[in-house]
Order: structure tokens, then C-alpha cells, then sequence
């Protein structure tokens, strides 16, 4: 575990400079391999909880503490009195520092609609109000603004496509926009930069589209393709300005292991490193640490084997190859942006993929433009500069100190 920990930082301290691609192997998940369990994280602590072995559906949970990369037993999902809450394929997500479970498949059960919810500060899971859709499995659920939008899978009558936002405020499920794609089930879904994305799946037969939520407009669209093979079972997790895909059951039928990476400001994708465990579908990710961290699954056996992944994008790598410049960078009170690209508007955007360029003081001139910084806080951003077109054209990152 020492060993792990010394290279992880070392791994850290140096994708300051240099791009990084690497997964380092954490101590395997408590309890029996399993596969469709499921993953989230609350208080900078993972979860997983539920999914199934070689004895059938469990409702056990445990923690993952990164630091200490050691996983401990957590109560069950119900509590004591739990019994037949037992599942795998449902949906996990959490919402200002409570995690959720809703929906997925038991051994006498193999639809459910239950929604529950499970509280650090009293360690103890709760009971809240059923999903309103059909009760389903191997659904997918991503979390934008504090709330949860749930949807698609499988139920009593077939293939759905269907989505319901949950309010965990107001304890209430309201119905919004159908899927883009087509109805279907195990596809894999991610939160980045205030959208949802969901791809992949089996609508009968295994698909690779891939598709953009918009909350507030409640309206879907279709980005490009994932570029491997088509595929169920999925592992998947955001972090802006990416997105990552990993593993799943493809068309042959293979297990497969590699990952890729979707650029939010680019709309494309390229394949990294590939995950270092056998190939498998149904893990569980979820991230810790800026880490996306895969693991469990299924291989033709179950799994319990664990992996944290680290890439840091390179500034070169996300400017394009236009003459543009931007200086001073670091900034303190005021950067030039120099470019010779015509009719462009300049947006500044945080880490986490918010819009900040109301906080600045643009002034276009011969050059490009002149910004001020305002009152914008110390820390990193990125410079995007897009066409009358709405097309991103450069970006490039910026250090406010």
C-alpha cells in the first residue's frame, strides 16, 4: 500500500509539468467479487453498496477512505430491518453530502422502484419517495444543480427511454425530456461542466451514440460518437473539460479494457491508457481525489480489484494550432489575448465548467482583446474563444493569481 501511495504522489507532483496517463492498482473492494454493485461518494468518502456474487443480490455496503486506501463495513442498505432490499443493476448518485439508491433487480425481485437514501452524520438509511416511472434495472442516473436525473433501463414491458428528475429538497420526482436515443438498457452516464452525458447500451442490439443533456432547456443532443466498439455494461466519469468511457461487453461478446477520453470543448475523442485489469463489464467507478477510481465487475468471474486513474491535460494539448496568444499568463490584474482569428467572442470558463465572463471587463482592439480581471478569485481557468458560428475555435489556460 506504501508503494501505491509514494508513486500516486509522485504521479501527482509531476503532471504539474507533464501530461499524465497512468492507473495505479488500490486495495481490492471488502466482502465477495461482485459485479453491478453500485457507487457513490459523500464526503470525499466512496461507497459502494450492493450488487452480485457468487452467492446472489447483497445489500452490504463499504467505504473507501483514500488516504488510507482501506475500505470498512458500512450499514446495509435498510438498515436492520432490510431484509429483500438486496439488489444489483440499480442506480447510485449523491446530493449535498447524502448518497441515494434507487431502482435495479433482486433474487425474488427483479424489478424495483424504491428510492433510499443513506446519511453520514447518522450513518443510517432512510426510505423517500418512489421513482414515479415504471420500476426498472439497469437504468442510468447523473446529478447537475443538486438534483438527480434517472432514466432508461429495463422493465416489465421492455426497453425504456424515459427520464425524471429528483428533487431531494422537495423529496419529489417530476417527469422531464425522454432520452435523445433510442430506448435501451446498461447504458453507462456522467455529469460535466453543468450537462449530462449518457452513452452506449443494448436497445436490442449494442450501440456507441452518444448524447448531451441540457437542463436548462430540458432538450438532448446528439455528439459524436463513442469511437470504440459498441458496447453494454460500461464503467464511465466527468471531469471538465472531459469525459471518460471505459470497458463494457462489446459486440463480439469480448470483455473489453480500454478507456477513452471525450473533450468537452472539442466534441471528439482519444483513446488512453487501457485499464490494467482484465477486461469486464458491470464496475462500479466513481472519483475521489480528481482520481477517477474503477473497479469489481465481471470476466467470466467476478471481481473485487481496484484501480485509481490520473490524467492532467497538457495546456498544449488544448490550445489549437491558430496564431494565438496570451499573455502575461500567470495573470495578475489584466491579460492581452493576440489572435488573427476574425469574428470570434472570448468566454472564460472554471475548471468545473462554469461561465464566469460576466466577472471580467472585456474590451475588443486591434490585437483581439484586452481583459481585466475584476473581481474573478486566484486560481485556474480556461480562455475559450468560439465563431459567430457557436463553434469553439481555441482554448487555452490561464493562472490567476
Amino acid at each position: 500500500m506504501k508503494f501505491n501511495l509514494i508513486l500516486l504522489a509522485a504521479t501527482l507532483i509531476s503532471g504539474h509539468a507533464f501530461s499524465q496517463d497512468q492507473w495505479v492498482q488500490k486495495d481490492s473492494v471488502n466482502g465477495a467479487p461482485r459485479s453491478v454493485a453500485s457507487a457513490f461518494v459523500v464526503n470525499g468518502e466512496g461507497y459502494i453498496m450492493g450488487g452480485l456474487d457468487d452467492g446472489g443480490f447483497r445489500r452490504s455496503m463499504f467505504s473507501y477512505t483514500f488516504w488510507q486506501d482501506d475500505w470498512d463495513d458500512e450499514p446495509s442498505i435498510g438498515g436492520l430491518s432490510g431484509d429483500g432490499l438486496d439488489r444489483g443493476n440499480a442506480c447510485s448518485f449523491s446530493i449535498e453530502n447524502k448518497g441515494y439508491l434507487c431502482l435495479g433487480q433482486g433474487d425474488s425481485n427483479p424489478f424495483f422502484n424504491d428510492l433510499w437514501e443513506f446519511d453520514e452524520d447518522t450513518d443510517a438509511w432512510s426510505q423517500k419517495s418512489n421513482f414515479i416511472g415504471s420500476a426498472r434495472r439497469q437504468a442510468i442516473a447523473f446529478v447537475l444543480n443538486e438534483k438527480a436525473y434517472v432514466g432508461t433501463g429495463i422493465d416489465a414491458n421492455g426497453l425504456q427511454k424515459d427520464m425524471y428528475q429528483y428533487d431531494a429538497t422537495t423529496n419529489m420526482w417530476t417527469q422531464v425530456a425522454d432520452f435523445g436515443g433510442t430506448a435501451r438498457k446498461e447504458a453507462t452516464a456522467f455529469s460535466m461542466g453543468g450537462q449530462g452525458y449518457v452513452g452506449t447500451g443494448d436497445e436490442g442490439v449494442m450501440v456507441n451514440d452518444f448524447w448531451q443533456y441540457e437542463p436548462t432547456t430540458d432538450m438532448w443532443t446528439q455528439k459524436a460518437d463513442f469511437p470504440g466498439t459498441a458496447r453494454k455494461g460500461a464503467a464511465s466519469w466527468g471531469q471538465f473539460p472531459t469525459g471518460f468511457i471505459c470497458l463494457g461487453e462489446d459486440v463480439g461478446f469480448n470483455y473489453t479494457n480500454d478507456l477513452w477520453e471525450y473533450n468537452f470543448f472539442v466534441d471528439s475523442w482519444t483513446q488512453r491508457a487501457d485499464f490494467p485489469g482484465t477486461g469486464r463489464s458491470n464496475a462500479i467507478s466513481f472519483i475521489q481525489q480528481d482520481l477517477g477510481f474503477v473497479g469489481t465487475g465481471y470476466d467470466g468471474e467476478f471481481r473485487d480489484d481496484l484501480y485509481a486513474y490520473r490524467r492532467i491535460l497538457g495546456t498544449e494539448e488544448l490550445a489549437n494550432t491558430s496564431n494565438t496568444k496570451i499573455f502575461p499568463n500567470p495573470v495578475v490584474t489584466s491579460f492581452t489575448v493576440q489572435t488573427d482569428l476574425k469574428e470570434v467572442e472570448l468566454q472564460l470558463i472554471t475548471l468545473d465548467g462554469k461561465n464566469v465572463t460576466s466577472v471580467l471587463s472585456i474590451t475588443k482592439n486591434n490585437l483581439g482583446f484586452k481583459v481585466n480581471r475584476v473581481n474573478l478569485p486566484t486560481g485556474n481557468y480556461f480562455v475559450q474563444l468560439t465563431n459567430n458560428l457557436g463553434q469553439v475555435v481555441h482554448v487555452e489556460k490561464v493562472i490567476f493569481q
